[in-house]
Formats: structure tokens, C-alpha cells, sequence
């Protein structure tokens, strides 16, 4: 590629079905993603009230194994991966030295000595030059093998994914709980079945080979068909995290925010020892961070984005970090990043739309649950 030539997009290997099924295909990541297929509320709604099915294929597939993976995984992350039990997973995060977020895992522990490490597709690159070169400066006994091209990656999402999901598998899903996997065959088609997801709903995570990935999908299409299924896209996603309250790379975290800021202190344990950015970060939870992302609630008629001024007593002290009309509560809402000692359930901001300035209100995040029971 020259200077000049737009970089070629990659695909997941259920792109061309997309196409066949009328999606609208978009730039994201580096591939060329579905970011819906009818509309984004519909795909919205279908994932909150049945099941939505997402190809999620472009997500990065790490794999750490070895005799001392658990010292690397302590010393590369800010969780601890050793707590973990075969079978469950964490919520975890790579930084640098000075405590910025590099990217937002999710670790899953297959074995004693193995585990899957899942990034997002946009720093796919620089979590594995940020393992390799800890790997290069350490005396780890470990190998990381990057098994995202290999790697297929489709979630039933939503109330009834269980009920699809157990037509086609002989797993007790009941047993696996919330942040639990276990292998297992979907539709006579072997996959680590793992109880996570993105958008505040039960639902499951198929990891499964790249080559099985058609087949894999349209066993739960057919048997979603009766389930009230959907295939669904990026923008259904996004609005749906956004409601749970759920950060994403890009808006919310970067290499510019720490953990405590952006409300995720409690993935960090410093009481490991010493890993990536633990000076860093014991100082921030020391004395506190000084940005703080809170959510909003627009009390005049204007819908936050990305970008957008925050304002407190007519001075500019913060920028939108996400925005959009919620499906589910029919409010406008954001999240934001203003100054820790502005932050407080019930204060007044102002959010510039169009050079006006709109009335909000901080509330408590996440701005939805789902109904428990």
C-alpha cells in the first residue's frame, strides 16, 4: 500500500453471508463490519426482550501458555489472572508505565498452565507487542500464540439465548455461570462456550474454528428462528453497552485514562505484587483519581455524542465520551469525563449541541439493568 491508497479491509469469515443478508457493512477496526441489518433500535429491542446474534469474529484471540503463564499474565495485566479458576473468567486490562490503558481484555483460564486472552480487533497489535516485548525482557516460561485469524467468534445475546442455545448443545449450562466457559460441542461443532457478552443481557460468547463459522451460525439461526432471533450489528451493540454502562476503547478508555478514573479500580490489584504500571496506579488510588466518568441525563431535548462539550457553571470542564437516544428508557443519555470534584448523583451540567448548551443531569450508572429472576 502507498501513501494515499486506503488499507484494505479485512473480513470475518462470515462476511459474505452478511451480504446476503442485506447488511449495511462499515469500516470498524480495521474490517469490514455489519452495523445493522434492518435498524439499530430494532436489533436493540430484539436483544433486550429475546435474542440478538452477533458476529464478533474480528475480536483478537491470544493464547498464553506455559509453566509460568500465571507470573507472566500477573505481571503483564492489572488483574489477576491467577485467582482465577479452570473454567472462569475476568474482566482485565493491559497498561503502560504511566498507567494508561493500552486495551480492555476479557481472561479466560483453560487450564493450569493455558489461557485465552481476548482484545479488541483495534489493539489486536499493540497487546501482542506489548506481551512480546515483556516476554522478551523477562525470563517467563511462556509461549503467546496470536489465534485470531484462526478464530471464530459468534454470540447469542439476549433473555432466551439459554433456551437456543441448550437445543443445540449437551453442555449443563446452568453450570456455567456469569464469567464461566466450558468446551463443548453447539450443533455437533466443538467450541469453548463461554456466559459473557457486551451488552448488560444473559447471553453466551461461541468460540469455535474460523472454517466452521457458517455452519456454526446458521444452526443458530434456524433454531433462533422460534426464539424470536435476529442477526445484529455493531450500532445495536453500542447503544446496548452504553445503556449497561459498559466503557469502550476508543471513547471511554485510551492510553490518556487510568483504570480509577474511568470507574474500574477494582479490576486493579495491587496487592499481586508488581506488574505493568503498579507505581503509577498505587499513586492514582492513593490520592484519588482527577477525572471521573459519570453518566448524564439530558433534561432538554438534545442528544449527546461523542465529542461534545460538557459544561458546569458556563466554563467547559469535560467532554462527552459517549451519547445516544436510549431504546430501552427513551432518554437521551452520555457518559462523560469531568473533573472528580464536580462528579455527584443529581449535579447540574450542561452538554453543547450545535453551540448550545443543553440542561443535563449526572445519574448513577449504569443507566439499565436487566430484570433479575
Amino acid at each position: 500500500m502507498t501513501d494515499g491508497e486506503p488499507m484494505e479491509l479485512k473480513r470475518t469469515p462470515l462476511h459474505d453471508h452478511h451480504r446476503e443478508l442485506g447488511a449495511r457493512l462499515v469500516p470498524f477496526a480495521g474490517y469490514e463490519m455489519p452495523v445493522q441489518y434492518s435498524s439499530i433500535i430494532e436489533e436493540h429491542r430484539v436483544v433486550r426482550s429475546a435474542v440478538g446474534l452477533f458476529d464478533l469474529s474480528h475480536m483478537g484471540e491470544l493464547e498464553v501458555r506455559g509453566d509460568e503463564a500465571v507470573a507472566f499474565l500477573r505481571h503483564a495485566l492489572v488483574s489477576d489472572p491467577g485467582a482465577l479458576e479452570h473454567g472462569q473468567a475476568q474482566y482485565s486490562m493491559a497498561c503502560d508505565a504511566d498507567g494508561g490503558i493500552i486495551d480492555d481484555l476479557i481472561v479466560y483460564r483453560r487450564a493450569t498452565h493455558e489461557f485465552l486472552v481476548v482484545c479488541n480487533a483495534s489493539n489486536r497489535a499493540a497487546v501482542v507487542d506489548q506481551l512480546a516485548g515483556l516476554l522478551s525482557r523477562g525470563d517467563f516460561g511462556v509461549t503467546v500464540a496470536d489465534r485470531s485469524d484462526a478464530t471464530a467468534l459468534i454470540a447469542p445475546q439476549g433473555p432466551h439465548s439459554a433456551a437456543l442455545l441448550a437445543e443445540l448443545t449437551d453442555l449443563d449450562l446452568d453450570a456455567i455461570a456469569n464469567y464461566r466457559s466450558a468446551d463443548g460441542e453447539v450443533a455437533g461443532i466443538a467450541c469453548l462456550v463461554a456466559r459473557t457478552g457486551y451488552t448488560g443481557e444473559d447471553g453466551f460468547e461461541l468460540f469455535c474454528d474460523a472454517a466452521k463459522a457458517r455452519e456454526l451460525w446458521d444452526a443458530l439461526a434456524t433454531a433462533g428462528e422460534r426464539h424470536g432471533l435476529r442477526p445484529c450489528g455493531l450500532g445495536a451493540r453500542d447503544t446496548l453497552r452504553l445503556e449497561a454502562g459498559m466503557p469502550l476503547y476508543g471513547n471511554e478508555l485510551s492510553r490518556e485514562t487510568n483504570p480509577y478514573e474511568v470507574n474500574l479500580g477494582r479490576v486493579v490489584k495491587l496487592e499481586k505484587g508488581d506488574f505493568v504500571g503498579r507505581s503509577v496506579l498505587a499513586a492514582v488510588q492513593h490520592t484519588g483519581p482527577e477525572r471521573k466518568l459519570i453518566g448524564l441525563r439530558m433534561i432538554e431535548n438534545a442528544i449527546p455524542r461523542s465529542g461534545y462539550a460538557v459544561r458546569a457553571d458556563g466554563s467547559d470542564v469535560g467532554r462527552v465520551t459517549s451519547g445516544t437516544l436510549s431504546p430501552t428508557l427513551g432518554e437521551k443519555i452520555a457518559m462523560a469525563l469531568v473533573p472528580a470534584e464536580l462528579a455527584g448523583v443529581g449535579n447540574a451540567f450542561e452538554v453543547v449541541v450545535r453551540e448550545r448548551p443543553y440542561r443535563a443531569e449526572q445519574v448513577k450508572l449504569p443507566f439499565y439493568r436487566r430484570p433479575r429472576g
